[in-house]
C-alpha cells in the first residue's frame, strides 16, 4: 500500500528521537502513537527529566506551526488564544486576534498544565477534546495534530481531574539510570550545538496517517478489548465510556505503525498508559499484559508490546542484595563505592513505582541498609 511509506517516514523521525534522547524510547513511541491518532500525551516528571526537550524534538520535525506555553496560576485566556482584536472591536465585532497564538498551531506545548485556572479551564476542555477554539460567540475548529501536557504532579484539585483526563495517554519521564549517564552527557552535549532544523514530515503527511488510523480494522480484537475494558473498571480505574471509545484510535495507531490494517491482541499495549495514578501502574500492566499474551503472532507485534516498564521486584531485590555484597567487600574501592551510590539513588526511586505494599516493603530492606551503611562510612 503506497501510503504506508508515511509509516517509514514517522519511523525514521522516531529513530532519530531515539538516537538524541537516551532511555526515553517509551514516551518517543507514544509521541508516535498519539501523533498517528490525533490524541493527546500528558508526561509525569520532575523538572530536568527532557520532557520539554522531547517535545521540541518531535515538533521540530513537523512543518506546521508551534505553540508552547508554560501555565501558572495567574495564566489568562489572552497569553493561549491571543487577545481582542482592536480593529474589529471598533467595528462592533468581538473577535480574537490569533495569529502565533495556540488557536493556529498544529503541535500545542502546554507545559505545568495543572496550574491550569479556572478562567482558562473551560476554553482548554474544548480545545483537548473536540479540538473547537470557542470564545464568547466565535467557534473554529482547531488545526491541532497532537497535544502534549506536562507537569510534575498529579491533579489534586476536582476541577483539574476533568482536564487531566482529557489526555488519554500519560506516562512518566524520570531520571535516566546512572548506567547512561555518558551517554546521556554526550547526547546532552550535542543538543547543545545548533543544529539546523527542517521539517521531517509535513501537516498534511500526518493528517493522512490520520485518516489511514481510522480504517484500520478492529473487528477482531474488540470481543478481547470489552473483556479487557470490564476487567480494568473492576480493577478500579475509572474508564469512562468516551475514553474507552477513543482508546480505539490509539490501539489503530499501533497496528497503522506496524503496517498492519487490521489490529492484533498485541496492539493493546498502549493501554498499560491509561493509569490515573502511579500506584495503578503495575496493576495495569499485569492486566494489560495477560490479555496481549494470548497473541501468537509475534512478528507482526509492535516492538512495544514486548517490553514492560514497570520494574520487576524480584529483580530490584536482587540487585540491590548484591550491591549489599559488594559494599561490604574489603576490596571494593572508593570509585566502586561511589558507583553504588548513585545506583543506589536510583533503584530507590524506582522501588517507589512497585504498587504491591508487601513487595515494595520487602524491597526496600536492602535499600536502607544500604543507606544505613553510607551514613555510618560518612560519619567515620
Amino acid at each position: 500500500m503506497k501510503e504506508l511509506a508515511l509509516v517509514d517516514k514517522l519511523h525514521v523521525i522516531l529513530q532519530h528521537l531515539k538516537t538524541v534522547f537516551v532511555s526515553k524510547d517509551d514516551i518517543i513511541d507514544l509521541m508516535g502513537i498519539c501523533l498517528a491518532s490525533r490524541e493527546n500525551l500528558f508526561l509525569l516528571g520532575p523538572p530536568g527529566t527532557a520532557k520539554s526537550a522531547l517535545v521540541r524534538g518531535l515538533a521540530n520535525q513537523l512543518d506546521g506551526k508551534t505553540f508552547e506555553y508554560l501555565l501558572t496560576r495567574f495564566t489568562e485566556p489572552n497569553e493561549l488564544f491571543g487577545p481582542f482584536d482592536i480593529r474589529k472591536l471598533r467595528e462592533g465585532e468581538l473577535l480574537t486576534n490569533t495569529e502565533g497564538m495556540l488557536p493556529e498551531a498544529s503541535f500545542i506545548f502546554l507545559d505545568e498544565l495543572l496550574n491550569a485556572n479556572s478562567a482558562i479551564l473551560n476554553s482548554l476542555l474544548m480545545v483537548l477534546n473536540e479540538r473547537i477554539f470557542r470564545r464568547g460567540k466565535e467557534t473554529r475548529p482547531l488545526p491541532a495534530l497532537m497535544i502534549v501536557g506536562a507537569s510534575n504532579h498529579l491533579p489534586e484539585e476536582e476541577a483539574l481531574q476533568a482536564l487531566y483526563d482529557r489526555f488519554l495517554l500519560r506516562a512518566t519521564c524520570e531520571n535516566t539510570d546512572p548506567a547512561h549517564l555518558q551517554e546521556v552527557l554526550l547526547a546532552g552535549w550535542k543538543l547543545e550545538q545548533p543544529i539546523a532544523s527542517h521539517a521531517g514530515i509535513s501537516t498534511e503527511e500526518v493528517q493522512h496517517l490520520q485518516q489511514l488510523t481510522h480504517q484500520v480494522n478492529l473487528d477482531h480484537i474488540r470481543p478481547i478489548y470489552i473483556a479487557l475494558i470490564q476487567q480494568l473498571r473492576n480493577a478500579g480505574l475509572k474508564l469512562s465510556d468516551r475514553r474507552a471509545v477513543k482508546l480505539q484510535r490509539v490501539i489503530a495507531a499501533s497496528a497503522l505503525l506496524c503496517k498492519r490494517m487490521v489490529a492484533i491482541p498485541s496492539d493493546m499495549w498502549v493501554l498499560r498508559y491509561i493509569w490515573d495514578t502511579t500506584e495503578q501502574r503495575e496493576i495495569i500492566s499485569g492486566i494489560v499484559n495477560a490479555a496481549i499474551t494470548t497473541d501468537n503472532e509475534i512478528t507482526a507485534q509492535h516492538p512495544r508490546a514486548r517490553i514492560n516498564s514497570v520494574p520487576d521486584a524480584d529483580e530490584l531485590y536482587a540487585e540491590l542484595t548484591q550491591m549489599l555484597f559488594r559494599w561490604d567487600n574489603p576490596e571494593s574501592s572508593e570509585a566502586d563505592k561511589a558507583a553504588i551510590k548513585d545506583r543506589l539513588r536510583y533503584l530507590n526511586g524506582r522501588c517507589e513505582w512497585i504498587a504491591n505494599p508487601d513487595q515494595r516493603q520487602f524491597v526496600m530492606q536492602p535499600v536502607d541498609q544500604l543507606w544505613k551503611k553510607i551514613l555510618q562510612e560518612n560519619e567515620r
